[in-house]
């Protein structure tokens, strides 16, 4: 698996446009794995880091397939060139550790055939411990550390999101290796579902 870090140029006019909506910032990530626009691209996650005053904003990027990142990096779009490593997670993931995680996340519920965003803390505790049943790991401890409603391409879609930060411990090493990969809930295409973990 493969792991970018891409520190964007708020001087730049097209990291601007794509801050400010998340659809466009998809259609600029898909440019690193496709060299046609009619070219279907392969899966691949990504999440806007949390924002901070006193430093520039910071894209994270898991990908199956190495990217190449010339397309963003020729314009002025990064600040700095791209951090880039491979992750082997038969490696890291161990049955029974315990690993600090941050997930951004559209946490939902369908009824009715509808999908519905899920506001309170709680709802969203619970959503969270009902993906890791099935992705083979148990939350220790989880704050819900920001949550808000993203709206997509002018707000002609509007999505709940969720920052979840906290402890894990893993139950199936194999299964959390494909959530991983997958990507956890829905609205992957808009920077959610990208589950990071590092060993405590």
């Amino acid at each position: 698996m493969y792991l970018a870090r891409l520190t964007l140029d708020l001087r730049n006019a097209g990291a601007r446009r794509d801050l400010a909506d998340a659809y466009d910032m998809h259609r600029s990530l898909v440019r690193a794995f496709v060299a046609d626009n009619q070219d279907k691209p392969p899966r691949f996650l990504w999440r806007l880091e949390p924002e901070s005053a006193w430093r520039e904003p910071v894209v994270i990027v898991q990908s199956t397939c190495a990217p190449d990142w010339s397309s963003l990096e020729a314009p002025g779009y990064l600040k700095k060139p791209v951090e880039s490593k491979s992750v082997d997670f038969d490696q890291l993931f161990e049955a029974e550790r315990r690993y600090r995680f941050r997930l951004f996340a559209n946490p939902t519920v369908t009824q009715g055939g509808k999908r519905f965003g899920l506001a309170s803390e709680g709802a969203q505790c619970q959503w969270l411990d009902r993906q890791a049943a099935k992705a083979g790991f148990e939350v220790d401890t989880a704050l819900v550390t920001a949550t808000d409603v993203l709206d997509v391409r002018g707000g002609d879609i509007r999505l709940r999101q969720a920052c979840f930060e906290g402890v894990l411990s893993i139950r199936d090493s194999t299964a959390l290796k494909h959530a991983v990969e997958r990507g956890i809930g829905p609205g992957k295409a808009f920077g959610f579902g990208l589950l990071s973990v590092s060993p405590r």
